[in-house]
């Protein structure tokens, strides 16, 4: 097995929202904002080349939406999948899994794009199987009020239509599990949206967990520091202590999707709860 992050472009959201009742006198210290109250946000996805299998979580917001819709988010350097999977020597087509953490559309935007007369929507990954679970995806295609404009149906239902859709079979939320069907192990998580999907991966003696949207950025460590968009917070705060402490027991490697500054990170205790031991590159910790 072969890990590799892919980076499918960066982004900005509002502080504020990111950060729910805190202060911003506080973030601010650890996620600065512009002038716009914007802070960077990056759409860290990660590829797993094991045998025959090439396999990638989450795929970022793609470029089909309009520039009106992009121009709620501030899209910023270069970087996107294409550009990322070349580097890598691979190509899109190549993809065998594309799983989804989440469908909410920074995660899994690029999984569909526009057929080629424009005048509908394809998977992005030809030859892939896209991965959800099944209460995830009855939560996404009937989406409540406040999270509608986050499960768009143009990055949704053609996934299903095209044919090329799987479920994970999951158990409890709460507790990892192994996923038979991906070869890496599942922790289901129900604060942020119903049934995310955190997976861990043992990799060269080490435990690599991605992170999502439990854990969004650095600044995101402190309990009470909970994102404005999770539909449950007083869920996410028991889901988010007991995934530290254990992180912090187990000496978890975690994988930072939207931070755009921290790539990995590992956590330890300290006497105000836990907290952010070191921070580390891909490259520091695997090659």
């Amino acid at each position: 097995m072969t890990l590799y992050p892919v980076e499918a472009g960066n982004f900005k959201l509002d502080g504020g929202a990111m950060f729910g009742v805190v202060p911003k006198s506080l973030w601010n210290r650890t996620n600065p904002a512009d002038s716009n109250n914007m802070i960077d946000i990056a759409a860290r996805c990660l590829l797993i080349e094991d045998g025959n299998r090439l396999i990638l979580i989450d795929t970022g917001m793609g470029d089909k939406q309009s520039e009106k819709f992009f121009s709620y988010y501030y899209q910023w350097g270069d970087d996107n999948i294409d550009k990322s999977l070349k580097k890598l020597g691979f190509h899109r087509d190549d993809i065998t899994d594309v799983f989804m953490t989440h469908l909410h559309f920074d995660h899994c935007g690029g999984s569909i794009q526009w057929n080629k007369d424009r005048t509908g929507y394809e998977p992005a990954f030809k030859n892939a199987k896209f991965w959800s679970n099944k209460d995830h995806w009855e939560w996404a295609t009937n989406p409540n009020d406040r999270e509608k404009a986050s499960f768009l149906k143009e990055n949704i239902l053609p996934m299903q239509e095209s044919g090329q859709l799987e479920f994970i079979d999951k158990t409890t939320a709460g507790s990892f599990q192994d996923s038979s069907e991906l070869g890496f192990g599942v922790l289901f998580v129900d604060g942020h949206t119903d049934k995310q999907m955190i997976p861990h991966i043992d990799y060269k003696g080490k435990k690599l967990v991605f992170m999502a949207d439990l854990l969004p950025t650095v600044g995101h460590i402190p309990l009470p520091y909970v994102m404005g968009y999770d539909t449950r917070p007083l869920l996410t705060l028991p889901e988010k202590k007991q995934f530290l402490e254990t992180a912090a027991d187990e000496n978890f490697y975690l994988f930072m999707e939207h931070d755009a500054q921290n790539e990995i990170i590992s956590l330890k205790h300290t006497e105000k709860g836990v907290r952010l031991d070191k921070i580390y590159t891909f490259d520091e910790i695997f090659n």
